[in-house]
């Protein structure tokens, strides 16, 4: 049997804890008669569980006949993605002709069917007029969303079609910095009233039932392994894997663990902070949970300044304030990489 963990961000693995609630809720708002958003997006920290989210929504709509699910590269041109998808896609091949698009579609690709004059998004129009005709729903999704031009032309064009009334979803995830400046953009201030979906810590009890299924291991280790983890979806699946691969204790298997975490997550994590963020993680992990009056007079900050990072470091995902007046650092082994680095 092949090992059930994956290392390999964006693929699903075999063993995984989903995030039923989440799914649910967007599932059920998608799937309304009168959906009060068809847009949401799935944030988070690097190896939170976002791709395997949008990827498991994805194949729940997939699997039903009414709707089209396409799912986008953020780094090309969008729209003609978007209008060459729809073109070979259930519902709509093999009507173009009826669409209006004539017959010389099939098979080449919109852009080399479409009169010069025309404009990629009447071609979208077009489609969606005869995909609402034909009580069709679609569903986009985007991976890594980032403040890209491409990503602003589309999202201009998808609030139009929203104007239009077109049955057409849109779900994107994306790392919260990135999901920040994309809705700062004046042009895009409606993805502001967007639901949003944080990633949080997975639950300790999915985690532990999770190992127990796959390992013939005690409830007392798998639970200890499921709290290392601190709930962190790629955590728990490195230690799933080298569990796996080594059939050890779980604690012998942690300096291997750090060197995964450190070049596959941490050490990219880093590298995105400011240099502010850098000195108030630092002594978070050099101290532990700590009192935020502590934590700004050994970084020089005034409270005021301290607020910005504090905020923004817990929007990324890097720290707790969920106790009054303290913070301290979330990830796994975080803290003791950084001190390394520090040293």
């Amino acid at each position: 049997m092949n090992n059930p963990f994956s290392l390999t961000f964006g693929k699903t693995p075999n063993c995984f804890v989903d995030r039923p609630v989440q799914i649910q809720e967007i599932l059920e708002e998608f799937q309304s008669d009168t959906p009060s958003s068809q847009v949401y997006i799935i944030t988070g920290v690097r190896g939170s569980g976002k791709t395997v989210t949008m990827t498991q929504i994805s194949k729940e709509l997939d699997e039903q006949k009414d709707w089209i699910v396409i799912s986008l590269n953020p780094n090309r041109d969008l729209l003609s993605g978007l209008a060459s998808n729809l073109a070979e896609t259930k519902g709509v091949k093999g009507n173009i002709k009826e669409i209006g698009l004539g017959a010389s579609i099939l098979g080449i690709g919109v852009n080399a069917s479409v009169e010069k004059n025309q404009d990629i998004e009447v071609t979208l129009d077009k489609m969606f007029q005869y995909i609402k005709k034909h009580d069709l729903k679609v569903l986009v999704t985007i991976d890594e969303v980032t403040n890209s031009e491409n990503i602003k032309i589309f999202a201009s064009a998808f609030q139009i079609f929203l104007r239009k009334d077109y049955p057409i979803f849109l779900l994107m995830t994306g790392l919260f910095e990135n999901i920040r400046t994309l809705q700062d953009e004046d042009s895009l201030t409606f993805l502001y009233r967007c639901p949003r979906i944080d990633m949080k810590p997975l639950g300790t009890n999915a985690i532990i039932n999770s190992y127990l299924k796959v390992f013939d291991i005690e409830r007392k280790e798998a639970t200890q392994m499921a709290v290392f983890t601190k709930g962190y979806p790629y955590a728990f699946q490195v230690l799933g894997y080298l569990k796996w691969k080594n059939n050890v204790p779980y604690e012998k298997l942690i300096p291997e663990f750090d060197s995964y975490m450190e070049e596959y997550v941490y050490e990219k994590i880093w590298a995105e902070l400011s240099e502010g963020d850098r000195r108030i993680v630092s002594v978070l992990a050099k101290n532990g949970k700590m009192k935020t009056k502590a934590i700004q007079e050994e970084t020089g900050n005034t409270s005021s300044s301290f607020s910005t990072y504090r905020k923004r470091l817990s929007q990324k995902g890097l720290i707790d304030t969920s106790s009054y007046g303290y913070c301290e650092l979330i990830l796994p082994r975080f803290a003791e990489i950084v001190q390394s680095w520090d040293a």
